[in-house]
Parts: C-alpha cells; sequence; structure tokens
C-alpha cells in the first residue's frame, strides 16, 4: 500500500501521464462546444436570450459531469503516485471512460444517455470500489468507502434518468449531481462512520494548481481547435479571417489574464492558507467559471465564423460577451483566492460587458466580437500598467 502514494518529498509537477489523460478532455470540450453552437443556432432558441440559457442548462449538466471526473481524477493522481502500474491502469481506464462520455455528449439527452450515464456511473463507482479493494492500512480506504456509498446512492437518479423522457432526466440528472457534489463537499458524511475530514487542497495543493492550469491550457487549445476548424468548414474570406484573427486574440488575451501573476502562484497560495481546504473549494469554483467561459467564448467565435457580416441575434450576444463576463467573473474569485482582492478592471469588464449587450443586437457579429475583445484588452493593459516597475506580487491568501 506505501508504495502506492504519492510521497510529500518527491516532485508535485503533474505527470506525462496526466498530461495524457487530458488528451481526452480537448475532445470531449470540442463536443461540449458544438452542443453550446447548437443551442445558439436554432431558430426559436436564438432570437431570445433566455429561452437558449435554458437549452445551455441541459449542455451545462453534461459539462459538470465531465468536469467532476476530471477532478476527481486529479485528486486520484494527487495522493496516489502516477508510476505505479494499478495508478496507471486506473488513469487510463477513466480516461477511456471519458472518451466513451464524449462521445456520447451529442445524444446524452436523447439516444446515447444510457451510454453517457452508465459509463459515468461505470467510473465513479467502479474506480472508488478498486481503490477500496487494494488500499490497506490507511486512511484513504475508509474515505474511498465513504464515497462509494454516496456514488451508489447518485447512481439511481443517473441511470433512472437514462430511461426517462426529456424533462424528467434532467431533473434526474440534476439531483444526481448534486448528490455527488454535495458528498465531496461535506466529506461523504455517512450515518455511524463519520465523513472525511481531510481535503486533497490541504496535503497536494502545488500538484492540484498545477492541474488546474493546465486544464486552462486545454480549455484555451479547445477554442484554436475549434476556430480554425470553422474556418475551414466554409469559404476563406476577409471577413471569415478577421473572425479567426479576433478569436485568436481572444485566446491570447485570456491566457494573458489567467496567468498575469495569480495564475503562476496558486499553489504558494495554498501553502500559506490557514485553511488550504476551503481555499482549494473556492479555486476549483473559479476555474469552474474560467473554463466554462473560455467554452462559451469558443462557440461566441464560431458563432462569428457562421455568419461574420449578418446581425446578430440576441442568443449569439450572449455568447460573444458573456462568454468573456463568465470568464472574468471566475478570474475576480481566483484573483481573491491568491490575493485576498479583487482588482477594479475585472468587475469593470463585466460591467461593461453587459451593459454592451443590449445596443450590439443587429450589429455585425464581426464587431461584437471586436468589442469582447477591446474589454478583455483594456483588462490585460490595465493589468500591466498597474504592476509597472513595482516587483512581482507575492500571495497573501485571505485569512
Amino acid at each position: 500500500m506505501a508504495n502506492l502514494l504519492r510521497r510529500r518529498e518527491s516532485p508535485q509537477r503533474p505527470t506525462f501521464l496526466e498530461l495524457f489523460f487530458d488528451l481526452v478532455y480537448v475532445f470531449a470540450l470540442t463536443r461540449i462546444v458544438h452542443e453550446l453552437v447548437l443551442d445558439y443556432t436554432r431558430g426559436h432558441v436564438a432570437e431570445r436570450l433566455t429561452t437558449s440559457l435554458a437549452e445551455n442548462g441541459e449542455t451545462l449538466l453534461l459539462l459538470l459531469a465531465l468536469w467532476w471526473i476530471w477532478t476527481q481524477t486529479a485528486w486520484v493522481t494527487s495522493r496516489f503516485d502516477p508510476f505505479q502500474p494499478p495508478i496507471q491502469f486506473v488513469v487510463v481506464a477513466t480516461m477511456y471512460g471519458s472518451l466513451l462520455m464524449a462521445v456520447a455528449i451529442s445524444g446524452a439527452l436523447a439516444e446515447t444517455g444510457l451510454l453517457f450515464a452508465s459509463t459515468y456511473v461505470a467510473i465513479q463507482v467502479g474506480r472508488t470500489l478498486f481503490f477500496v479493494g487494494i488500499v490497506r492500512g490507511h486512511n484513504l480506504r475508509r474515505v474511498n468507502m465513504l464515497a462509494l456509498i454516496w456514488f451508489g446512492a447518485s447512481a439511481v437518479p443517473w441511470l433512472a434518468g437514462a430511461f426517462a423522457p426529456e424533462v424528467t432526466r434532467n431533473s434526474l440528472w440534476t439531483v444526481a449531481l448534486a448528490i455527488d457534489y454535495l458528498g465531496a463537499r461535506l466529506g461523504w458524511p455517512v450515518p455511524g462512520l463519520g465523513r472525511s475530514r481531510v481535503s486533497p487542497w490541504a496535503v497536494a495543493g502545488e500538484h492540484l494548481a498545477e492541474r488546474y492550469w493546465q486544464l486552462v491550457i486545454v480549455a484555451l487549445g479547445e477554442t484554436i481547435l475549434t476556430s480554425g476548424s470553422s474556418l475551414l468548414r466554409g469559404p476563406i474570406m476577409a471577413d471569415r479571417m478577421m473572425a479567426l484573427t479576433l478569436s485568436f486574440l481572444t485566446t491570447v488575451l485570456l491566457w494573458r489574464i489567467y496567468f498575469y501573476r495569480a495564475g503562476q502562484i496558486l499553489g504558494e497560495a495554498i501553502a500559506a492558507s490557514a485553511d488550504p481546504g476551503r481555499l482549494g473549494r473556492l479555486a476549483e469554483f473559479a476555474h469552474l467559471l474560467m473554463v466554462s467561459g473560455i467554452l462559451a467564448s469558443s462557440a461566441g467565435s464560431e458563432l462569428v465564423l457562421i455568419d461574420p457580416s449578418g446581425d446578430a441575434k440576441p442568443a449569439w450576444v450572449g455568447a460573444i460577451l458573456g462568454g468573456p463576463a463568465l470568464y472574468l467573473a471566475g478570474r475576480s474569485v481566483f484573483e481573491y483566492v491568491a490575493f485576498a482582492r479583487v482588482s477594479w478592471p475585472r468587475p469593470i469588464g463585466i460591467l461593461v460587458l453587459a451593459a454592451m449587450a443590449p445596443i450590439m443586437v443587429g450589429l455585425p457579429p464581426l464587431g461584437v466580437a471586436a468589442a469582447a475583445v477591446a474589454v478583455l484588452l483594456g483588462v490585460a493593459v490595465s493589468d500591466t500598467t498597474r504592476a509597472h516597475g513595482l516587483p512581482l506580487e507575492e500571495a497573501s491568501p485571505p485569512r
């Protein structure tokens, strides 16, 4: 058992196996963006932002399921040694299951719902049962036993939803995800058995910090893949080349805003925190918002490439401007995690994007995309200007 655990004195950098695992998520996130674009291009949906947001809610369910699989896998490789064959088997098996879930995304709310739900359950229950079997004489065995009970409980609405009509399926899968997320948040409490009181962030904050910024890179890479592929699906004309350029600039600015200082010192902030578990959960939430914002921006970029010079529908404006706004919201939470404060350009950027949205409806999508780039550029420039000539800021997490 002891040789399966990641040693505290060993390097905390993610391994090539974990980077290999992330390759599946390039494909998975591409399928999520494809579903978002479908949400925004259905006739009755595209004309009303509120309707498109309801459609996005279904896609969000699928994203949250994939997000939870990825997060749990990051926890596994933060506590166990990825160079050990049993751990490599678990990661590769999870990778294959994630691939099946990604394949099932397009019809997960219809004909492939059973494949999506059963694969999710098989990963969560099977992986946890595996660790219950191989871990001996360590608290992690008890933790996995508690988690197994919660995953068994959530399996019921997951599998029942796969056979239910769409509306009922959405409700059942929402309940299932709530069980999974709430269970982890509370430490998987079970009457008579107690609960887990140790967060993985408390023992592997540096490793998890790097895993999350690698996921941000994967999401940004998906944006480049999607925009490049979208350009090739039609004639290469001046307005579509401009749309590709704006998409690339958006991606570069999102990268710059993320990694400007706070993105480089998350591990240090977690290590310096009096409550690394609480701060780690905030960091997870911040990354969920940021990755969701990146995916919405990617969908917005594809919409611009579809019809760069036409009339931007309300839902399209919501994607093109809402993606960066959601990203800035997540980045604000992330900055609070690192420095216990939020710089004013981020909330101002969100307000400017929201204020622009109503007047952008009906304008060419290229103009809407250019406005989003201008706001992100303003945030990036303000970061550089504020820090010019000053020493690099050290982590100072909230107490």
